[in-house]
């Protein structure tokens, strides 16, 4: 059996409420942390099929959350999701070398977003 559930790491509640939105309505069960050190902390509690994560978070940021989660051993291989709007020259390989699989930037598309989570994870609802 798939594992339905993905941990969305981000402190804005619309950005939130869309990204749950979308992901719920193609089957996903989203769970929520407003900041880097309670995102890690449900990563190592509910071992989620993917993270989604935002760069800009209060107090600990994205690129140290994305460090926390591959220095766990247990945790290493999960796919984390860069959901930003860094979007200069250099953001999307930082994020990359930082420790995420992949990069995706804000604002959403509706149409694709979904769709994009999906082929990180390897299964549709």
């Amino acid at each position: 059996m798939i594992n339905r559930r993905i941990l969305l790491i981000e402190d804005n509640a619309q950005n939130r409420y869309l990204a749950t939105f979308l992901l719920q309505a193609r089957g996903w069960e989203t769970v929520p942390a407003h900041d880097g050190a309670a995102g890690v902390a449900l990563a190592r509690e509910i071992r989620p099929a993917l993270v989604l994560l935002d760069i800009q978070l209060p107090g600990m940021d994205g690129y140290s959350v994305a460090r926390a989660i591959r220095s766990d051993a247990t945790l290493a291989s999960m796919p984390i999701i860069a959901v930003t709007s860094y979007a200069m020259p250099g953001d999307r390989e930082r994020c990359i070398a930082e420790g995420c699989n992949g990069y995706i930037e804000k604002p959403i598309d509706p149409q694709t977003f979904a769709l994009q989570i999906e082929q990180f994870i390897g299964g549709t609802a």
